[in-house]
């Protein structure tokens, strides 16, 4: 690489001025002896990011690809995403437009993008990082809790006020035998608690709306709207305490066996279509699952993950399914929960281990670390458990989020170091890892993975947008990471997919270009759980490079097929279209 001498943006006499001044030009040999003393300081960096293996390879198709999304990125930072713009100015926003804005203002804006076509049909490997709860569109979700036959809602109170409509916690269930009371009463300060009333009946009598008002009431419940999603100011705590409230219900209309099992059907298939082979989904168990036509929740999990892996294994077989490569669990322990919660939980996990051996993936722990319990302070509970998995013959490795905070060198923060000691093979989040120069060396020396999600970054507050996000400095500095999406229902994204979030990666930030978006999705394959393996096997592996040579090997080889086949098509469909030199 090498700097080429700027144009003058005015031609108004300056550089005669400057050469009568004795101010050197440009192209004198000592300047261009600087400058490319800059580039070579440049590059030798650059060598030292993640994905500089990843861009050392790249086919010549691949690289054609990559100039191409570059010139188109620059074009519509020119256009899209600019102020000036006629068309923008047309539409009169009442914000300024720029690359990499505020995701909940810019979501529309992207969708509209030429890039956007592009990254939507880009092979984007395996999602890490999800949580079943948040992952289905919740439109639909709706729709299934206002036609399913028998299907109910409860409240410990009333909700017959603005305030208790906006904050009291409510649920859904399937009854056999509904309340006879007025379906109407749960809007008023005549119902009586805890009565489960027909939500399709109880929904047509919505204050002020009916059912379209009712809808748009659950909507809120369910989601971090646009207004609440800018309210930065407000800190992350009140943030947390409105997307934590939407889980319980989430859950409640999915854990009815009917529903949950087009839930998962659904997912699979929003999944696949968005690019996504694999999913290893995260899940609280907090709300029983009920079984079709049962009015009583099961006292275990067996049928929840007897219809999970009955639906995993019928979308492969489908037509639909084809190229499908699976899905498994990372079980999940609330950490605001005390010693002995934890202590059944955990129990549930192996035991269901032993009873689903290829659905169980690993463990983890979930919920806002700034007010939960530290991985220190649960280390007896975790190191309890690694002994009954022993005693078990049960592998389930850590998968733990932390660093999911604002925090520098507080407990909270310091959840990586115990992380990083307690053998997690991925570390969820890692927000503040890059504060971190030693841990930072650790993580690359075990292979330890970042699944990073920025959109939930941002609307959870812990940064103001992408351009602010850390990832970029994680990557500049070898840190191996993959991108996720998290809680999409709830955080914005809407559908399943993981486009979003790597639209945003590849627009915010200047470094990543294609190349490195490659290198993301290809990190995400590498270390998905395919197939159990004991710490040992995993470190060797790790530390030789190999991560296997069987299932992962084959499926790094699906993926790099894939991706190609991808570049291929970008050359084919805008190759023609764009001058890449001019715009580059």
């Amino acid at each position: 690489m090498s700097t080429a001498p700027r144009e003058p943006a005015v031609d108004d006499g300056d550089d005669a001025w400057a050469k009568a001044e004795g101010v050197p030009s440009l192209y004198e040999p000592f300047i261009q002896k600087y400058l490319d003393g800059r580039d070579s300081l440049v590059a030798q960096e650059k060598r030292q990011r993640g994905d500089h293996a990843f861009r050392e390879t790249l086919s010549p198709m691949a690289a054609e690809a990559s100039a191409i999304v570059s010139a188109i990125r620059f074009e519509e930072q020119q256009t899209l995403w600019n102020a000036q713009y006629e068309d923008n100015l047309a539409k009169q926003e009442s914000f300024e437009t720029y690359p990499g804005m505020m995701f909940s203002l810019a979501k529309e804006r992207i969708e509209s993008s030429k890039l956007w076509q592009i990254v939507k049909k880009m092979p984007k490997g395996a999602l890490l990082h999800c949580h079943l709860e948040a992952m289905v569109d919740v439109d639909w979700l709706i729709d299934q809790a206002l036609t399913t036959e028998g299907f109910c809602i409860a409240a410990d109170t009333p909700l017959d006020t603005a305030e208790r409509l906006e904050t009291t916690p409510f649920l859904f269930s399937f009854s056999k035998n509904p309340a006879s009371d007025d379906p109407s009463s749960i809007w008023t300060e005549t119902y009586q608690p805890g009565t489960k009333l027909p939500v399709v009946t109880a929904s047509s009598s919505f204050p002020n709306g009916g059912r379209e008002a009712f809808r748009s009431w659950l909507r809120t419940r369910l989601t971090i709207t646009h207004s609440e999603s800018l309210q930065h100011h407000t800190g992350p705590n009140a943030i947390w305490r409105k997307f934590t409230s939407c889980f319980p219900i989430l859950a409640s209309i999915q854990r009815y066996e009917p529903i949950f099992r087009l839930t998962i059907r659904k997912l699979l298939s929003d999944l696949h279509a968005d690019g996504v082979r694999w999913v290893d989904l995260r899940s609280v168990f907090g709300v029983p699952y009920t079984r079709t036509g049962s009015s009583t929740p099961d006292s275990d999990f067996e049928g929840l993950f007897t219809a999970l892996e009955d639906e995993i294994d019928d979308f492969m077989r489908s037509p639909e399914g084809k190229n499908f490569w699976g899905a498994r669990v990372i079980w999940t322990t609330v950490r605001t929960l005390p010693t002995r919660s934890v202590v059944e939980n955990m129990k549930s996990c192996f035991e269901m281990k032993q009873l689903f051996p290829e659905l169980i993936a690993g463990y983890d722990l979930v919920g806002q670390e700034d007010t939960g319990r530290t991985l220190v302070d649960l280390t007896p509970e975790l190191f309890w458990f690694r002994k009954k998995c022993a005693e078990a013959g049960v592998e389930i490795p850590f998968y733990f989020h932390a660093g999911e905070t604002l925090g520098d060198g507080d407990i909270i923060d310091e959840n990586l170091f115990d992380a990083v000691l307690l053998g997690t093979r991925r570390i969820g989040h890692g927000f503040s890892l890059y504060k971190h120069p030693l841990l930072i060396d650790m993580v690359k020396e075990k292979k330890i993975l970042v699944e990073s999600c920025p959109v939930s970054n941002e609307v959870l507050r812990l940064t103001g947008s992408i351009l602010s996000h850390p990832l970029p400095a994680l990557l500049a500095r070898g840190v191996p990471c993959a991108l996720c999406n998290d809680d999409p229902a709830i955080l914005g994204q809407g559908v399943s997919g993981m486009s979003h979030d790597f639209f945003q990666a590849l627009q915010g930030w200047e470094n990543l270009g294609l190349e490195g978006l490659g290198s993301l999705a290809e990190n995400s394959v590498r270390w998905a759980t395919f197939d159990d393996c004991s710490a040992k096997i995993w470190q060797k592996e790790v530390k030789d490079g190999a991560f296997g040579t069987g299932v992962r090997a084959e499926r790094m080889k699906e993926w790099a097929k894939e991706f190609e086949g991808f570049c291929a098509w970008i050359v084919m469909e805008f190759g023609a279209d764009n001058d890449v030199a001019g715009l580059d």
